[in-house]
């Protein structure tokens, strides 16, 4: 089928002229998660991870990932004729430099210019100058052999209520417009649609785990533009949008409105794409768009509210520990099933929307793929050994959630007890962090690697993420990673009220995977003469599994912060639990010693 699709998509490419074409996995909007519709490259390449861009030349293709993938994609990939690329690996070519070693003098290279990013746009550009390669990024060549493509999402949108959000959206777009004054942009061009989520209150369904509407908007001095369906819009934001003098158009009219503007344009171009960009006539402002900080430092409100939205979660990850503790023993429990009584014990919560991503449910060897997803090609049986990774969220009127657990079901090897200990102490390490405020993920990363790099091991991926409210469960500026990766976006400095996740981890190939991950919130700390310090508060409160632990391997301080932790776990849990699932939760809450 895939070689199929290879060939149908190279006869599209003769006809055009094009020998090498660009497929990644965004939308029009830079969007992790994409809907069906804009799923292009899985539908190219059989690949179905978060993050890839495929290159079809005329004799050959590649796809690039990162490491969270590596395992998954080489075997979504086999037979398909599509070569590995493994990110950040010795020896990886570029994509640039994959094409310009392939390619002739004088060669055209083809893209969907709606969903390549400004910034990517350009380094192709400046790459292929030297070989005088051209690009064409007005060609949609998948959509011409996608016969039975999906429809463009069109779900009803709702209102995001203050005693959620916060702030009404007057007060958003006055704050948006002072910052646009300080760079002296009198337009603001905005195409992500968490931003545009957040900017408007507003919330839909076109995206699964993602609860926004695609959108653009401009934002101008004395008034601002969303581009959307109005058909779609609730009464409520229409009314809203009256109010505060916010003007709607349809979606596509951006792509005509933009060629007109004048003054001082603001642009992210690490957002906005390139046909957007290429098409404005104005003087050009770039710059990071001042909504991704706005929206990073929760308000009160919102901090208030995704406590709750937490304790919810962890009632119902709680109750799913309990039950999963209870039924292994029947043989009756499997990866998928697993998943289905977890997602049944967050839908009994009031206020859940839908989960926050795909559910993990990862049983030995599987868990060694971080991203694995459970189907009825790979489901298997739960037993009363080994381990299961379970990584999960949810979305709820509250906020958005995330949480790994990985559970003893029964005897693990002294190897796996070992490094489920160690990463143990990874997360502790990090979550009891201080730090003088300027400090960013980047310079506290160190505190969960070192136990494993004084053992020479590694996760190939970041240790934690910024989390957005009633948003993307993946949240830009914040972010721990040892490096900076800037097409990542989350090496900001940590700020009050942003939200993260702490998710150290091993993973051993055939073996087993373990992640232990929670949410902090950036709080501040004391101030003295060095300056603010600066700290987290743990937002997430379920057991970890006892049963992993080794406290000889750990120090005095990691294991009181462990046990303070359960003390809280069981304070906040218990009270919605019933007789028996708090007679387990004290157990399993009780000190080490």
């Amino acid at each position: 089928m895939i070689k199929n699709r290879l060939q149908a998509l190279r006869l599209e490419m003769e006809k055009t002229g094009v020998q090498a074409y660009i497929i990644p996995t965004s939308d029009f909007h830079e969007t992790e998660y994409v809907a069906s519709y804009f799923a292009c490259r899985k539908y190219m390449s059989g690949f179905t991870g978060s993050a890839g861009v495929l290159v079809v030349l005329m004799d050959k293709a590649a796809l690039w990932t990162d490491g969270r993938y590596f395992i998954q994609a080489a075997s979504e990939l086999e037979n398909s004729t599509i070569e590995l690329m493994k990110m950040g690996q010795e020896g990886t070519p570029s994509i640039e430099e994959y094409i310009l070693d392939n390619l002739s003098q004088g060669s055209v290279v083809g893209f969907d210019g709606r969903t390549i990013n400004t910034n990517d746009a350009r380094r192709y550009q400046n790459a292929f100058a030297t070989k005088e390669i051209s690009l064409e990024p007005n060609y949609d060549l998948v959509g011409r052999i996608w016969t039975d493509r999906p429809s463009l999402p069109n779900s009803k949108t709702f209102h995001y209520d203050v005693k959620y959000a916060g702030k009404e959206m007057d007060v958003k777009l006055n704050e948006v417009r002072e910052e646009m004054k300080k760079v002296y942009a009198t337009s603001h061009i905005i195409t992500k649609i968490d931003q545009i989520a957040w900017l408007f209150n507003l919330r839909a369904f076109d995206i699964p785990h993602f609860p926004v509407a695609l959108a653009y908007a401009l934002v101008e001095e004395n008034q601002a533009t969303l581009y959307i369906d109005n058909s779609r819009l609730d009464e409520e934001s229409r009314t809203l949008f009256n109010t505060y003098g916010v003007i709607v158009k349809a979606y596509d009219e951006i792509y005509e409105d933009v060629k007109s503007l004048q003054g001082n344009i603001l642009v992210d171009p690490s957002n906005v794409n390139s046909r957007i960009f290429f098409s404005l006539k104005g003087n050009i402002i770039e710059g990071r768009d001042p909504i991704i900080s706005l929206k990073a430092q929760k308000n009160d409100v919102e901090l208030a509210s995704t406590r709750l939205a937490h304790i919810k979660d962890g009632v119902a990850v709680t109750k799913f520990m309990y039950w999963l503790d209870q039924n292994v023993k029947t043989g009756n429990v499997s990866e998928m099933s697993a998943e289905a009584k977890l997602q049944e014990f967050r839908a009994s919560q009031e206020g859940y929307i839908e989960d926050s991503f795909s559910t993990i449910s990862a049983y030995k060897e599987h868990a060694a793929m971080m991203h694995y997803s459970s189907n009825e090609n790979t489901n298997v049986t739960l037993r009363e050994e080994g381990m299961l990774l379970v990584d999960s969220g949810g979305q709820y009127y509250e906020g958005t959630t995330d949480i790994t657990r990985t559970f003893v079901l029964g005897p693990i090897t002294e190897e796996e007890k070992y490094w489920f200990t160690l990463s143990m102490r990874s997360h502790i390490r990090l979550a009891k962090a201080n730090w003088l405020y300027g400090c960013r993920g980047l310079n506290l990363d160190i505190l969960a690697r070192g136990p494993l790099w004084d053992q020479n091991m590694d996760y190939q991926c970041g240790t934690g993420h910024g989390v957005g409210h009633l948003s993307s469960v993946h949240e830009a500026p914040n972010g721990f990673r040892w490096r900076i990766v800037p097409e990542r976006n989350d090496s900001a400095v940590l700020e009050y009220g942003m939200i993260q996740s702490d998710e150290p981890g091993v993973y051993v190939e055939g073996k087993f995977g373990i992640r232990h991950e929670n949410e902090l919130i950036v709080k501040k700390g004391v101030k003295n003469y060095y300056g603010q310090f600066m700290h987290f508060e743990v937002l997430t409160f379920v057991p970890f599994d006892k049963k992993g632990i080794d406290t000889s391997l750990m120090t005095k301080d990691e294991i009181e912060w462990l046990n303070d932790y359960h003390k809280e776990v069981f304070e906040k849990i218990s009270p919605f639990m019933n007789e028996d699932e708090k007679v387990w939760l004290k157990d399993v809450c009780s000190p080490l010693v």
